[in-house]
Order: structure tokens, then C-alpha cells, then sequence
């Protein structure tokens, strides 16, 4: 089945044609798929998207209209996708909804470790011949109160690695997890008491209408003076403005982050010789204790890997018209 591949990033390129090995006609774009671009999709019967691209209702009705009937995403999340809209165009849309878990809650821990034990700072002081130890004092993580909001399969990742280094653990999910209770001694409770009683707070829950900026001003008021706050999941949880105004306040001690609200042609793409147009991360980037990662917390051999055999999987369950289990609507 031709395959239009768009936002095709050299890192991923290997393992996809490994796991196509020949089986569809895939083509492999750079480009992020916009308004513009939707165009070099056309003869395609399907596309394949990674999470900067935008599936909207007007650039769908543009697939329509080229005959593309099919969606496989590259991501385990899909607020890119209008799915109301490829419903009503009768398009199948399939993700991928785990590729490992354990990639995005072990890069959670590392932000944590690094921004705790100040290991950037402490880096470049030793390049520069600097061995002193003045400013980089962390703190034990054990005996700590971390909050982990989401108990899917990254949070549960991530409690089970909090619990090896002794935290408390505060823990927010509509579906309680019995195990987590049992074995990792978790104790359920809402998002206020999270923001009041954590030392450390991780998100962990997928972008909907009601998690829409679900950390904003209000919630930061109730944290602790000089909190940490870490976000792996995506970005338009985090109202950036509000944690700006808690960093300049030291209400947030720490602020770490792998995903962006405006992330979208920003993340990914080498801008190292542009002028910064996004004013917002320009004044995060001047935070000393702040640490951004650019959407990299999945990449992994194993992330990979998974990520492209379950695309392929998916083109095909499209082709022979099998249901995949992986369809989202």
C-alpha cells in the first residue's frame, strides 16, 4: 500500500524500513505535514504521522479528497488528529499505544536527578576547569513526597522506580490500581492535595479538554515553596506562563520538561542558526534551574523499534481490512 510518511526524522528512518521490509510502498518525507505539504501526500492511499503534524478537519478533507483512507500514527497519543472529522470522512485512524513505557518514566527520572544533583551546571563548570562544589547542593531522594498524576502504564513505570529510591508516593488517576497500592504502598488522592503535600510533582495523563492546562496558576499556588515540576507527557498541560511566574517567584524550585505547548515546528528540527521566534521557552531557557529536553524521553533502540513495527502492523490490518486493536474514534 503506498504510504506517505511525513515528519520521517533520521533517527527513526532505519528501523522503518527494517520492519516494512518491503511490504508497502512507503514514502519518506522530512516534512512535517501542514497546510502546505498536505499536498505531497497525494496518489497515497495512506499516511503516517508522528506528533508535530497537523491532522485537522481542513487538511483531512484535503486527504479525502485524495483518496487516503487511512491514518497510522507514530505516537501513542492523538490530540493532533481531529478524530470527529475522520469519523464523519469514514478514515481509519491507528496509533501505536505503547511503545515502552519504561523509556519515558526512566528519562522522568533522569530530569529529576539531574536538575535535583545540578548535573548540567556541575558539567560545565568541570569543562571549564571549575572544580568547585559552591551552588550544586540536591537533596536525598529518599523519605521525599513525590506526586505522580497518571497511573497508566508510565506512571505505574515511574511509581515503581520512586518506590527503589524511598519516596512517598501521592498518586491521581480515575482508575485506582490495586497493585500499586499493595506493593508499592501508593496512596490515592485528588490533584490539590498532590500540589500541596509533594516535594516533587510528575505528570503522567493524556491531553484532553479537561486536562487542558490542568497545572495553571491556581494549582501552583497551592504547591510547596520551591517544588519541583516535571512534564513528560504533553505540553498543553502545563499553562508555561503561570510556571514562568512561579520560577520568578521561587514558589518552583525546579522545572523540567520534554514536551511544549508550541512545540510544533520548534521540537525536532535544528534551529541553531535562526533567531528564536517563541518568546515564551526564549525566557524558560533563562532559568538556571530549568531543564528542557527536546520531546526525546521515548527515544529509545526498544522505543523505536516497537514504534515502527506497530505502524507497519497497522498498514497491514488497513490493507486486508483486519481491525488491528490499536484504532482509535
Amino acid at each position: 500500500m503506498k504510504t506517505t510518511v511525513f515528519s520521517t526524522h533520521k533517527f527513526e528512518e532505519p528501523y522503518l524500513v527494517k520492519a516494512n521490509d518491503g511490504k508497502h510502498q512507503l514514502k519518506l518525507l522530512e516534512s512535517r505535514l501542514t497546510q502546505e505539504t498536505a499536498i505531497l501526500a497525494t496518489g497515497s492511499k495512506a499516511v503516517s504521522l508522528f506528533t508535530g503534524d497537523d491532522a485537522s478537519a481542513h487538511i483531512l478533507e484535503k486527504f479525502n479528497a485524495f483518496g487516503i483512507k487511512y491514518i497510522a500514527l507514530r505516537s501513542a497519543g492523538f490530540n493532533h488528529v481531529d478524530l470527529a472529522k475522520a469519523a464523519e470522512l469514514d478514515m481509519k485512524v491507528a496509533r501505536v499505544p505503547a511503545y515502552s513505557p519504561y523509556a519515558i518514566a526512566e528519562h522522568t527520572m533522569a530530569l529529576i536527578l539531574a536538575l535535583n544533583r545540578k548535573l548540567i551546571k556541575a558539567h560545565n563548570r568541570v569543562r571549564d576547569q571549575n572544580f568547585s562544589l559552591n551552588g550544586l547542593t540536591g537533596f536525598d531522594l529518599n523519605g521525599k513526597t513525590v506526586g505522580v498524576i497518571g497511573t497508566g502504564k508510565i506512571g505505574s513505570v515511574l511509581v515503581k522506580i520512586l518506590h527503589g529510591f524511598g519516596c512517598k508516593i501521592l498518586v491521581q488517576d480515575v482508575i485506582e490500581d490495586e497493585n500499586l497500592i499493595k506493593f508499592y504502598n501508593v496512596i490515592y488522592t485528588n490533584c490539590e492535595t498532590i500540589c500541596k503535600q509533594s516535594d516533587i510533582i510528575s505528570l503522567h495523563v493524556p491531553l484532553t479538554s479537561s486536562t487542558k492546562h490542568l497545572i495553571d496558576a491556581k494549582h501552583i499556588s497551592l504547591m510547596k515553596q520551591g517544588v519541583m515540576l516535571i512534564n513528560t507527557s504533553r505540553g498543553g498541560l502545563v499553562d508555561t506562563k503561570a510556571v514562568i511566574e512561579g520560577l520568578k517567584t521561587k514558589k518552583i524550585g525546579y522545572f523540567g520538561i520534554d514536551v511544549y505547548e508550541e512545540e510544533e515546528g520548534l521540537f525536532f528540527e535544528d534551529h541553531s542558526d535562526d533567531i528564536l521566534q517563541d518568546d515564551v521557552i526564549a525566557r524558560l531557557m533563562t532559568f538556571n534551574n530549568v531543564l528542557i529536553t527536546s520531546h526525546q524521553a521515548f527515544l529509545t533502540e526498544t522505543a523505536l523499534t516497537n514504534i515502527a513495527e506497530t505502524t507497519i502492523y497497522n498498514l497491514d490490518c488497513f490493507e486486508k481490512g483486519k481491525v488491528s486493536g490499536n484504532e482509535v474514534s
